[in-house]
């Protein structure tokens, strides 16, 4: 009976919570809620009204009966239902205080309709089933303090956990990388993430993620490292710590305190492309969107803000800082490494997209792994063109035009700009672009196809065109389970044409719930 109740409580939406009527034409006199303009909900005729809600969900057979058939179904007023959303104690009273209001109406028409023979024989049942009766009040009394106690003890009701696993099958095969000798060997490889997800008002979000893997990049090149490419000797780490959350209408906050990206917060103009470092979409962390969202340090903190100033217009900005918890001599959040974001995005409608970026960076070295570009991206030499301080600015423009609902094109272009501060007065121009088709919904419902055709960040006049081919299926097995196998071609491994060219193969099995 507990398990009833409780599915049956999910069927209050967020706001105020559904009343159940009877078909009956009488009640169409009886008093409803009184819906003023100012309300923040409307009544469904239609469960089709309600963006949220699809014929999959497994209450939608419940909600279309409540809208259509009894008309008494209440939704937001910007056209969701938020069913998933807990229940508050107020909105079950009120959705319950009119459903009694109804119930009594209907009592007191039956009663004024029944003879004194059927009220007899009322008595009579009522007094035949007392024990009965007596028995299912006491259980119910029992199930109330068993919930009252679950409340009390329970771990969260505003957290959830997410979580996903990567198990990798990959080789390279062709190419040396510019080494002399090609001693490739297949590995089977993993990562992990699991993250906490909490929230304290219903519109804000606590990520607490921690990671663990063993994806070390492939030996001998420089380029196509995965998305899911971490290594930590399958130890468990903070793998990052941020919070969302609104200022009014138009306002979104990102505040990070611990391994941030811009493409967090930042619009990346890349549809089905990019997971944002998972590994639901392409296979290369370079084919996932412009290497500009990836420029900053990954250990720091800092903030980032979205306006939107209008359905069509936003406006982005964020500052990250490098090692943002030492007081020491160039370190800190503001007197050390940096990376700050500025970006118009142009949505206009539903099909295209348009964003521009700028990126004002400085790095003091770039020694233990420090590098312009984060996760892998790019040349040795584009990452780390000096050996001292530099300051870099970047410019890139990103599209994405949806050809119709099963082909949709993607396309990214940038330059950076990076200036040697001390031990000399070197320049380096570094140069990074890409064009790719997606196809969602490929053979069956979740899975995807993508192409992507482009050239990895590189030192113009020093590397060569670092071209990067990639090609890959995501093979959509449940709502939770993906199988992906994928190709990258590497050109110019490390940057050198002369190298011979490396087939990067890889078959990736990706666990989410």
């Amino acid at each position: 009976m507990s398990r009833i109740l409780l599915q049956g409580l999910k069927l209050f939406p967020a706001a105020i919570g559904a009343a159940l009527l009877v078909a009956n034409p009488a009640l169409a006199q009886q008093p409803t809620l009184a819906l003023q303009e100012s309300d923040p909900f409307f009544e469904v005729n239609s469960v089709d009204e309600l963006s949220d809600v699809r014929p999959t969900d497994w209450a939608y057979s419940a909600l279309q009966g409540l809208a259509e058939r009894y008309g008494c179904l209440l939704g937001y007023r910007d056209g969701t239902y938020r069913g998933n959303r807990a229940l508050t104690r107020y909105e079950f009273a009120a959705g319950l205080d009119l459903c009694m209001n109804v119930m009594q109406t209907l009592i007191e028409e039956a009663t004024s309709e029944i003879g004194s023979g059927d009220l007899d024989i009322l008595a009579r049942l009522q007094e035949e089933f007392a024990a009965e009766l007596g028995t299912l009040r006491a259980r119910v009394d029992g199930l109330e303090v068993r919930t009252a106690e679950l409340e009390a003890n329970q771990f969260s009701t505003t957290t959830k956990l997410q979580g996903e696993a990567v198990f990798s099958l990959s080789d390279s095969f062709g190419g040396d990388g510019g080494t002399g000798d090609d001693n490739s060997q297949p590995v089977f490889q993993n990562r992990v993430r699991l993250a906490f997800v909490s929230s304290f008002t219903g519109q804000d979000a606590l990520y607490t993620r921690l990671d663990t893997g063993n994806a070390a990049t492939l030996d001998g090149i420089d380029q196509g490292a995965f998305t899911y490419s971490f290594d930590n000797g399958n130890q468990i780490d903070l793998g990052w710590l941020a919070y969302y959350f609104p200022i009014g209408d138009k306002i979104q906050v990102y505040l990070p305190a611990a391994f941030p990206l811009h493409v967090d917060y930042v619009p990346s103009i890349s549809p089905h492309f990019d997971s944002f470092t998972g590994a639901t979409g392409t296979i290369s962390s370079f084919g996932e969107s412009s290497p500009i969202y990836k420029i900053g340090l990954a250990a720091g903190a800092g903030i980032g803000v979205n306006y939107a100033a209008s359905e069509d217009l936003m406006f982005s900005v964020g500052y990250l800082g490098g090692n943002s918890a030492s007081a020491t001599p160039q370190n800190g959040l503001f007197n050390g490494e940096y990376s700050a974001l500025g970006q118009i995005t142009w949505t206009p409608g539903d099909k295209f997209q348009l964003g521009l970026t700028y990126v004002n960076a400085y790095f003091n070295d770039f020694d233990d792994g420090n590098a312009i570009f984060d996760l892998g991206v790019g040349t040795a030499n584009a990452r780390a063109p000096f050996d001292s301080a530099t300051i870099t600015n970047s410019y890139g423009v990103a599209a994405s035009y949806e050809v119709s609902p099963s082909v949709v094109a993607n396309a990214y272009f940038g330059y950076t700009d990076a200036e040697q501060e001390t031990g000399g007065n070197q320049d380096a121009e570094i140069w990074y672009y890409a064009a790719g088709l997606a196809f969602p919904d490929l053979g069956s419902n979740g899975s995807l196809g993508g192409l992507l055709v482009g050239a990895e960040p590189y030192v113009g006049g020093v590397d060569d065109a670092a071209l990067h081919i990639e090609g890959f299926y995501k093979y959509q097995m449940s709502e939770n389970i993906s199988i992906t196998p994928g190709l990258i071609w590497i050109g110019a491994p490390n940057g050198d044409k002369d190298n011979d060219g490396v087939l990067l193969g890889v078959l990736r099995t990706t666990f989410t719930f």
